[in-house]
């Protein structure tokens, strides 16, 4: 196209005139005002936040400074820290212990079992392989999470597949001395602290390879090659030059594992001993109790425990392997 025919008809006006009516008044002011536009683009979602989300938070912790009437069961509407005092007595420490501990163990896991799949996705997948990883990666994701958690429950069982191959496997015994011990075992794998934490880790597993292998893919490969080439041996590579680069995707896959595990309720309310963790504590306080303060106490926990594990990523640089 020549410049005569791009340019507009000789007489036609350069600037285009205002619309009249309402829509054009509005235009015009947003074209002069582009922070007012901005200002109610972001308003519904804010207000939205502040009162729906923050609002209900502001409640919750609100609710946790009043106590329950031990004679009445009614909640005492006056300022105390009683209800956080009773989060230290036995039983409630040791929920609150207890999923802490989970939670831990949990993401140490999935950072050693997401590794190297994330290191071979983010290094030698090409094409249709890393096409295939991240179908493989997500895939467990588009399934309902109570339909992996049932059939977790039905792998796991007495008359399920695992124990089926360990039979196979003449491993009985194995299986046997594990579930005998005090704190893991149980009368089968669905109903222990084992198979909770085997179905916690499968479930929030892709939380962690994402982030890993987002962390891996940015670690330039010169560096790798320079630090073969001065001699350092691939442990020392590793050690000095990859799990550096790549601490920031760990723990940002941390935050997803680890605060998913520490307030879910569903997974050890189907798999699992009678022992409560934090989320069915809330629960059973709230529900069958009817001790709001003590449920709103419990549900502090977790929000004071991120608080400040996010201020540790953050100071990692967790945020930037997002």
């Amino acid at each position: 196209m020549s410049l005569e025919a791009a340019l507009p008809p000789t007489g036609a006006p350069a600037i285009l005139p205002g619309r009249s009516g309402v829509m054009g008044a509005l235009s015009d002011l947003f074209w002069r005002r582009p922070k007012l536009l901005l200002f109610l683009m972001l308003a519904p979602p804010v207000l939205w936040l502040g009162i729906v989300y923050l609002g209900s938070l502001f409640a919750l912790l609100l609710q946790s400074f009043f106590s329950i009437d031990e004679y009445s069961g009614l909640i005492n509407r006056e300022f105390t820290l009683k209800t956080y005092g009773d989060l230290l007595q036995p039983a409630n420490y040791d929920i609150i212990l207890r999923t802490v501990i989970m939670a831990a163990l949990v993401t140490l896991a999935s950072a050693v079992v997401a590794f190297p799949i994330a290191y071979y996705a983010a290094r030698y997948a090409r094409g249709r392989w890393k096409a295939l990883f991240y179908l493989g990666v997500m895939l467990p994701l588009w399934s309902s999470y109570l339909i992996k958690v049932y059939a977790w429950k039905l792998i796991l069982a007495k008359e399920g597949i695992l124990t089926w191959l360990f039979e196979r496997l003449h491993l009985t015994w194995l299986l046997d001395g594990w579930l005998s011990l005090p704190t893991v075992g149980g009368n089968s794998l669905s109903v222990s602290a084992t198979g909770t934490f085997i179905v916690f880790v499968y479930v929030w597993l892709p939380f962690m390879i994402l982030p890993i292998q987002a962390s891996l893919e940015r670690v330039p490969a010169n560096l790798i090659e320079a630090s073969s080439d001065l001699g350092a041996s691939p442990g020392q590579t590793f050690r000095n030059v990859i799990f550096p680069l790549a601490l920031p995707g760990i723990v940002a896959g941390s935050i997803f594992t680890f605060s998913l595990t520490l307030g879910d309720y569903i997974i050890p309310s189907i798999i699992g001993t009678s022992r409560l963790f934090i989320g069915q504590a809330v629960y059973a306080q709230q529900g069958t109790a009817g001790n709001i303060p003590l449920a709103a106490a419990f549900t502090v926990v977790p929000i004071v425990i991120m608080g400040f594990y996010l201020w540790g990523a953050k100071r990692m640089g967790a945020f930037d392997a997002l």
